[in-house]
């Protein structure tokens, strides 16, 4: 660990965050002087801290032991090239639009890719009345289900969750082609084009 490079970032959040040595010092329960070591390169947060210092700022711990903020490069936005991560423990879907770092369950969730669905796992895509009427005849019991369908465009998103005990027949507005994209919790994260 690099203590100048971390002692750097701590006072460049602290001075983003508009406090001073003596309300950040108050904040955790320690000593200012603790503070200007830190920055000065001369010491070291306590392990203890970490946690409460990363809440202050609004950043990972990971951050802070790394001694720099990663931000991502700016991206189109393009929404059908929106990032999924869902937490094997407790099914939460997490969405971005570009690759980040996602916790769930205490977890660092990997980013889950779809691969293409075969011709046996399409999902069945008719135009009703104006909007797209999706269904399947996928298991849907509490051990294997789709948990949720996405239909991704270049500027919008909309995501229908979905339980073990419901059917699959849902409608999304019929307002552009793009990818259709679903999540089984027994294979993983599929796609299509409609």
């Amino acid at each position: 660990m690099d203590h100048s490079k971390i002692g750097k970032l701590i006072y460049a959040l602290r001075k983003n965050a508009n406090l001073t040595q003596k309300q950040l010092a108050d904040s955790l329960n320690i000593s200012d002087k603790a503070i200007s070591k830190w920055e000065r390169g001369m010491g070291f947060p306590d392990v203890s801290l970490l946690s409460s210092l990363a809440d202050v700022f609004g950043v990972g711990i990971d951050c802070l032991l790394s001694g720099e903020l990663n931000e991502n490069e700016t991206s189109g936005g393009n929404m059908r090239n929106t990032k999924f991560y869902i937490c094997p423990k407790c099914g939460n879907l997490l969405t971005g639009t570009d690759k980040v770092v996602v916790t769930c369950c205490g977890m660092k969730l990997p980013l889950s890719v779809p691969i293409k669905a075969s011709d046996d796992d399409l999902l069945s895509v008719e135009i009703i009345e104006g909007e797209y009427f999706i269904s399947t005849d996928h298991e849907m019991n509490k051990e294997h289900y789709i948990s949720f369908i996405a239909l991704l465009t270049g500027d919008s998103i909309i995501i229908r969750r979905q339980y073990p005990e419901w059917n699959i027949q849902i409608r999304i507005p019929l307002f552009g082609h793009g990818k259709l994209i679903w999540h089984c919790v027994k294979h993983g994260l599929f796609y299509q084009t409609i």
